[in-house]
């Protein structure tokens, strides 16, 4: 049984991009407790489990290395149309937030990038869930989002839609958020499955 590792602040700007570290750097003082047992953790393709209380940072520790990941790929010009991470939150109404809280980070990596290296850094972040219209729901599938937000219900749609389904053959990361809220419902159980069928591609997971 592998033992959670607190990583210093050294050691996880080592494993970051510096382009990311500089953004980091610009907007917070330190690393949260979460953020260092968990991004260099993530960087290195393991699976985790967050338990900290609201406010401790656990967006971050969750996405920044898989940001790092993204962004790599796309200097790289390695980034392909399809996707990458998936986040289910049982919450429907969170997922805006959370496209925001990803959004405006990734286009401030995007300008640091651009105005050091002059290159174009395009990490797209979209929503399905019931509400997402049609002509969204079209979209999606001419231009998959790299991270895709939706909620257990609409994960197992796409997973059963032939032609979503094709865009997440290769996912690299499952994010499930405030998964004690479902875990001992109906919802956890249809949730359960649905993660074992996309266990057959070699995924991330990581639970909050």
């Amino acid at each position: 049984m592998n033992t959670a590792h607190e990583y210093n602040e050294k050691e996880i700007y080592e494993k970051l991009e510096p382009y990311i570290g500089t953004w980091f750097r610009k907007n917070f003082r330190h690393f949260t407790p979460p953020q260092k047992y968990a991004i260099v953790e993530i960087i290195n393709k393991r699976n985790m489990l967050i338990c900290a209380p609201t406010g401790s940072g656990k967006t971050f520790a969750c996405f920044l290395g898989i940001i790092n990941y993204l962004c790599t790929l796309s200097r790289a010009n390695k980034l392909e149309d399809r996707i990458y991470c998936l986040y289910i939150s049982p919450l429907k109404a969170l997922g805006n937030d959370i496209r925001r809280n990803l959004e405006e980070p990734l286009d401030e990596i995007a300008k640091i990038v651009k105005e050091k290296e002059g290159v174009d850094t395009r990490i797209r972040v979209g929503v399905r869930t019931g509400d997402t219209t049609q002509k969204e729901r079209q979209n999606m599938l001419r231009k998959p989002p790299h991270i895709l937000i939706t909620t257990p219900e609409s994960a197992a749609i796409i997973v059963n839609a032939p032609k979503f389904r094709l865009h997440l053959k290769e996912l690299d990361y499952v994010v499930v958020d405030e998964i004690h809220e479902v875990a001992d419902s109906k919802r956890g159980a249809h949730l359960s499955i649905t993660l074992e069928r996309l266990q057959m591609s070699p995924l991330q997971r990581n639970y909050r």
